[in-house]
């Protein structure tokens, strides 16, 4: 039985101001998403989890082998008009959102699709819904906000405009984050300096944190 719902998927339209990017609300039916948050991975720290660091249940482990499966990215490719051949995938899952979460930013160089699933079964805070800016400036001034709601899934094309962010938000942000990087090697090590530089940058933040306070 299939967790990932692909004609919902291709059914989405495909917004292209300010860059390229769709929103699928049912891309997980609900009752599937409440088996997903049962096998959900143990986590306790606000960080970005390789999946294979992690134990989880057989529904997880099903959408995860379908997000990493050619047919789906055939069809994501296909609504992004875009060759995804050779390009590298990354899959990380996160369970917590901490206050220096959500800056604007528009991802790092080297990929070409970021995707997002969401995963929690309610959400009533203002902080933490993700918005698809038009500037790197004003997290108000936004085309779309993403409610990170269990089902929805979104995704985007990188480029030099693709901003995005969310209001500080410091909880359960249950999430799959799956790029994909392009097809080099110098690329592929930048990407992962990157994301080493931004974990050791927040790993240091805490620490002072909680020396101060």
């Amino acid at each position: 039985m299939s967790v990932l719902n692909l004609a919902a998927f291709d059914r989405a339209p495909l917004n292209s101001e300010p860059f390229d990017f769709l929103v699928v609300k049912d891309a997980i039916e609900s009752d599937m998403v409440e088996v997903l948050n049962r096998d959900y991975p143990q986590i306790d720290k606000p960080t970005n989890y390789d999946p294979g660091d992690l134990d989880y249940g057989p529904s997880f482990k099903q959408l995860l082998k379908e997000l990493d499966s050619s047919e789906f990215e055939r069809h994501v490719a296909n609504k992004f008009a875009v060759d995804l051949s050779g390009a590298k995938k990354t899959i990380t899952v996160r369970k917590y959102s901490e206050p220096s979460d959500g800056h604007i930013h528009t991802d790092h160089w080297s990929k070409i699709i970021t995707l997002l699933v969401y995963f929690n079964p309610q959400w009533d805070q203002d902080g933490g819904r993700l918005r698809i800016l038009r500037s790197c400036g004003n997290i108000e001034d936004y085309s779309a906000e993403v409610t990170p709601l269990g089902g929805t899934v979104l995704a985007f094309r990188r480029s030099d405009k693709s901003w995005h962010g969310y209001k500080s938000f410091d909880g359960e942000r249950r999430m799959i984050q799956m790029s994909w990087v392009k097809h080099s090697r110098f690329a592929w090590y930048a990407q992962q300096a990157a994301r080493w530089w931004t974990h050791a940058l927040k790993r240091v933040a805490r620490v002072f944190s909680s020396v101060s306070g």
